[in-house]
């Protein structure tokens, strides 16, 4: 019988030749449209780890939806280009500055919704009482009803809004859902939330569901994060929150005694429609099908606001990191002052060098972040960059624990904000499907302004001298998860 004697010479040769074959492909394959630092890190993991190295890059390594997928956002994109070409949009505010403008240029450039104006938009910062707002809103739609969440729980947190919606759709409403399949699969109440949602009548989908069985597949580390709600095209809520309990149910949670802190808008005027189109949009790319009939994508309502508002869709499915754009433009717009709030803050090269620039060139910038991570691996990886921006002069506030300031939030100067799920992070960057609206109008950053010295008065600033008294074994934990951090 014939046997492998593993000191054969024609062995070792395989095993040279396979080695040295899989190095060079991946110095081919790997840095190809990548950043150097992503590009490095999966290089240095299949050089030192190959078969770890090489079996995560082919699971997780191209950050992009399926081509199907990407091709029907292109055309989603097309059809909102125009569709929108010529429609009025509302009296924009007089006076934009050439930057503001320009900006507004590139996110429609990107796949954004078009500028409009006369619209309404205020904060909910209480976490209970947002989820009642968009209770009282969904009673009183006459027609449909669209939800979209990352997270979305049937619990006694969120009691009254599945009553509403069970409320309109015994009255003959339309009740369309989309949630996250990764984010809820195996969750507290995931299975009673879908039974709940079947009972109503409601029609839902899975969002980017991972399920091979039935042909359904991407990279599964990819998130749809978005957090929307639509009522008849005439109102909308957006923001940082999920549908779900302050602690998310998570035993962990409870047991730390961790609670979310988050922040959301409800919106009135032409705005509502851009949101409803990335509903519409998502809806499409889950379903194949194009709502129509009861729903007029573009059928404007007017407001009694005077808000400039802009909704900028990014992820996967687009051909650049729209948001990331957008964060960067406005960092480099500012000239007075900068307040980043952000859950998990994990910048690239990029976005640091805005951040420090801006310092540099006599920027007032604040950092609200959380003083305790629920999140591991991003909670170091955040860190690690804590002292290059004590250094450069940012203002760093830790919201203390055990809440999770999950608020992701950005202002400069006094006139133009910008509000939505995504973090300023790589993942939300280039992983996440995210939704952004950025605002011109000062009362709306007055109203910013309020929230974020409630968040001052909640917070404890972290200064340099503290930070460099860290001890020897967080500093290598925050520099291990910064290079795990740029594996996308």
């Amino acid at each position: 019988m014939f046997e492998i004697e593993f000191d054969d010479p024609w062995w070792l040769l395989a095993v040279f030749v396979f080695d040295v074959t899989v190095r060079i492909a991946a110095i081919i394959i790997v840095p190809r449209n990548r950043r150097p630092t992503a590009a490095m890190a999966w290089l240095l993991a299949i050089y030192f780890i190959p078969l770890v190295g090489v079996f995560l890059f082919l699971l997780i390594g191209t950050p992009r939806l399926p081509r199907v997928r990407r091709r029907r956002q292109r055309a989603i994109n097309e059809y909102i280009q125009k569709a929108t070409v010529g429609l009025d949009f509302g009296t924009l505010r007089p006076d934009a500055p050439e930057w503001f403008t320009s900006l507004v240029t590139l996110n429609r450039t990107l796949g954004a919704m078009p500028l409009s104006g006369d619209n309404d938009a205020h904060l909910i910062a209480d976490y209970q009482a947002s989820l009642d707002a968009m209770a009282d809103g969904i009673r009183r739609a006459k027609n449909y009803v669209h939800v979209e969440f990352y997270i979305l729980q049937s619990d006694a947190s969120t009691d009254n809004f599945f009553r509403a919606l069970e409320e309109i759709a015994a009255r003959g409403v339309t009740v369309r859902v989309l949630l996250d399949h990764w984010a809820n699969r195996g969750k507290p109440y995931y299975r009673a939330t879908l039974d709940r949602l079947d009972a109503m009548g409601a029609q839902w989908h899975l969002m980017l569901p991972v399920q091979p069985l039935r042909g359904k597949y991407q990279r599964p580390d990819l998130r749809n994060h978005r957090k929307l709600l639509v009522v008849d095209g005439e109102v909308a809520f957006m923001g940082s929150q999920n549908v779900t309990d302050s602690t998310y149910n998570l035993p962990k949670n409870i047991r730390r005694g961790l609670h979310w802190v988050d922040l959301m808008v409800r919106l009135e005027g032409p705005v509502v429609n851009s949101v409803d189109a990335v509903f519409l949009s998502d809806w499409y790319s889950e379903t194949d099908e194009i709502l129509g009939g009861e729903v007029e994508e573009f059928d404007l309502t007017r407001a009694t606001g005077d808000l400039d508002c802009q909704i900028v869709p990014s992820g996967p499915g687009f051909e650049f990191e729209n948001n990331l754009r957008l964060f960067l433009g406005l960092l480099y717009a500012a000239q007075r002052r900068i307040v980043l709030v952000s859950p998990y803050f994990v910048p690239d090269e990029a976005m640091l060098l805005a951040i420090t620039t801006a310092c540099h060139r006599g920027v007032d910038v604040e950092l609200f972040v959380s003083e305790e991570g629920d999140q591991a691996m991003v909670y170091h990886a955040q860190r690690s960059y804590y002292e290059v921006l004590l250094r450069a002069g940012v203002r760093i506030w830790m919201y203390r624990k055990p809440y999770i300031l999950h608020t992701k939030a950005f202002t400069i100067d006094e006139e133009v904000a910008v509000i939505g799920s995504s973090n300023m992070d790589m993942r939300s960057f280039g992983l996440n499907m995210e939704i952004s609206m950025m605002v011109r109008g000062e009362e709306f950053v007055r109203e910013m302004r309020e929230v974020e010295d409630k968040y001052r008065s909640l917070s404890r600033e972290l200064t340099l001298d503290e930070w460099t008294k860290q001890p020897l074994r967080s500093t290598v934990l925050d520099n291990l998860a910064r290079l795990t951090s740029a594996l996308q």
